[in-house]
């Protein structure tokens, strides 16, 4: 445990920005993170996300941060990026606004987690708790007020770690979000309330 302190303790985040994009793509690897995803997914139409597999998911996400978004955080261990965590105003995820389990709980202006990626050597070590508390800093700067996170339940859905891209809750209760809703067995809504 004390070993797993000191690594988590060294754990710095900074914004994805062009500087930073080599760092992301050594991260991502060949495959974009998991099946050429380049963290689209929730952003795109499902139809052209599918389409765009691979390299055109990349440079959808290239012409974002090009753009001067800075769509979420890079987590880092000395000069080893080890981590990333995809947020933004909700209203930039297309897929939440299709989803009926997934639905405004309320009018308020929040930000949502749509992916969190940990790189295999680091994973189950805690780094996904550390990159939720600097998720939480980086939207607060934005000026953020509520955060949510929509974790997948592991003891409902067994699924491979690269598939777990939404985090889990145990993750997101140690940040300290809550459970604020569960329109699925395998999927609640958790919140961060900054303010």
């Amino acid at each position: 445990m004390p070993q797993q302190t000191a690594l988590l303790s060294r754990l710095e985040c900074y914004p994805v920005t062009v500087s930073r994009w080599p760092h992301l793509e050594g991260l991502f690897g060949e495959r974009g993170a998991c099946g050429g995803c380049w963290c689209m997914a929730w952003r795109l139409p499902t139809g052209e996300f599918r389409a765009g597999k691979g390299d055109k998911n990349k440079q959808a996400l290239w012409k974002l941060v090009t753009s001067g978004e800075k769509p979420g955080i890079l987590g880092y261990l000395g000069k080893e990026p080890v981590a990333r965590c995809s947020l933004a105003p909700r209203k930039k995820f297309v897929f939440l606004s299709n989803s009926r389990v997934l639905k405004p709980l309320d009018d308020q202006a929040v930000w949502s987690i749509s992916c969190l990626f940990v790189k295999n050597s680091y994973r189950r070590k805690g780094i996904s708790v550390q990159m939720l508390r600097n998720a939480i800093q980086f939207a607060s700067k934005q000026g953020a007020q509520v955060i949510e996170g929509y974790p997948i339940e592991p003891t409902i859905i067994k699924t491979p770690d690269p598939f777990v891209c939404t985090g889990v809750p145990s993750a997101f209760r140690a940040a300290g979000f809550k459970e604020v809703a569960r329109r699925s067995k395998s999927r609640p809504i958790m919140r961060f309330q900054i303010v």
